[in-house]
């Protein structure tokens, strides 16, 4: 097949399938996962930076060169299997060693991660996970047993997933050491590749139900200055029916508040949007668990109902509301605009008006003037006939004064004549 006829990103996109497996876990095994994330416009974070703290910790454990242009990396460091991924706004790490450690959930178990290295991150500490993955006992029930000093009773949930392949238990807390627990028990004989798969889930779980919360707090501000905007919002609105008030200062305080919630909407937009992906993703990552109940205990999904659900709620509430606000903002300004558009027809109406009575005031005085200007023309036009036919009025004995009389009616009707023609070539100049 001739090169030129695939297209540039056929091969890229069909690797990029493949790119990111989830790991092959025997079991006992422990894995430790943390994940950082900007504080501040992540998405578009110098990832070079991001690449350059891992490439620090691969160096500190000796493990192969990462390529700073890949958005992922697993390499092996000492008895650690490193797996590392770059997303749109954090950085994942997971590292995974055969065995338990001597007590459970012990925190040495994360010193692939080093205090110092995890401080120096371009970015804080989103999520921070251990799971211990050790053999279903014959007797399930022993297994919740083992985790009774792990977790908080009344937030424990324990379920069985993968069609009863395997037992987790978790209560979502974080412990004095700054790690969220997860217990899992695999019956014997489970793929490496499906354990693989279910503590890849786990840790994806906890990592999006985070990023996914980052948006209440951002409800919450957000909800306080609606809270100061609505009342200013609604007293514009009743302000509306006053005729006495002007519109246009109406107008200019409702332009205040429509663009402050303006403001607000492009600062929220983003992260709003973001925790409604993130939230798919976490019931998505449930839903592939297939769990089903174990014992008497709390699953997951009553966990998440009672725990979590409410929080989206309420960062959908803020976003609905905001969105509700901006649409009657937007009524009441086409409304302003309307009475304002209507004020301003009056007032064009009564200064057309206005025209037109100075228009017929100024063609009253021009026919004043008109008819002053014929009486005037005639005068003068008839002195000066007078003067130019007097001798001519001497010499056939007419009277000087039968002279003006019989002169000043023809050069009177000549000069109205005159100035009517003129009148009407002015006003029907397509006649000329």
């Amino acid at each position: 097949m001739d090169p030129a006829s695939e297209h540039p990103l056929r091969y890229s996109l069909a690797n990029e399938l493949h790119a990111r497996p989830s790991p092959r876990l025997p079991a006992p095994t422990t894995a430790v996962f943390v994940a950082f994330k900007e504080p501040l416009d992540a998405a578009n974070r110098d990832r070079s930076v991001d690449a350059a703290h891992l490439a620090e910790l691969v160096n500190r454990h000796g493990g192969p060169r990462p390529d700073p242009e890949d958005s992922h990396y697993q390499g092996k460091l000492g008895r650690h299997d490193l797996k590392w991924e770059s997303h749109t706004e954090f950085v994942s790490y997971m590292a995974t060693t055969p065995g338990l450690p001597i007590r459970p959930f012990d925190p040495s178990a994360a010193a692939i991660f080093p205090a110092a290295w995890q401080e120096g991150a371009p970015g804080r500490r989103v999520a921070a996970v251990m799971v211990q993955v050790d053999i279903l006992p014959d007797d399930p029930a022993e297994a919740l047993k083992q985790t009774a000093g792990w977790f908080a009773r009344d937030s424990l949930a324990a379920i069985w997933v993968l069609d009863e392949a395997a037992m987790v238990a978790g209560d979502f807390r974080i412990d004095a050491d700054g790690w969220m627990r997860f217990a899992v028990f695999v019956r014997p004989g489970t793929s490496e590749g499906r354990i693989g798969r279910l503590i890849h889930r786990l840790v994806e779980l906890e990592t999006y139900r985070a990023m996914s919360m980052l948006g209440l707090g951002r409800a919450r501000s957000l909800s306080r200055r609606l809270n100061e905007l609505e009342p200013r919002l609604s007293a514009i609105l009743a302000s509306m029916t006053d005729d006495a008030r002007p519109a246009e200062q109406m107008l200019q305080d409702l332009l205040s508040v429509s663009t402050e919630l303006e403001a607000q909407a492009t600062q929220h937009s983003f992260r709003f949007g973001a925790t409604s992906a993130y939230e798919a993703i976490v019931h998505d990552r449930i839903a592939a668990l297939r769990e089903t109940r174990f014992l008497d205990r709390q699953m997951l999904t009553e966990f998440m109902r009672r725990r979590y659900k409410p929080a989206m709620r309420t960062v959908k509430s803020a976003e609905q509301r905001l969105a509700t606000m901006l649409e009657r903002a937007a009524r009441a300004a086409e409304l302003l605009r309307t009475r304002v558009d209507v004020e301003r027809s009056a007032q064009n109406h009564e200064i057309m008006e206005r025209m037109d009575h100075r228009a017929d005031l100024q063609l009253r005085l021009q026919h004043t003037v008109e008819g002053l200007s014929v009486v005037a023309i005639s005068y003068y036009a008839v002195g000066l006939l007078t003067y130019a036919a007097a001798p001519i009025a001497g010499l056939a004995g007419i009277d000087k004064t039968i002279l003006v009389a019989v002169l000043t009616p023809v050069v009177i009707l000549s000069v109205w004549w005159s100035m009517r023609k003129v009148r009407q070539r002015l006003h029907g100049g397509d006649h000329l």
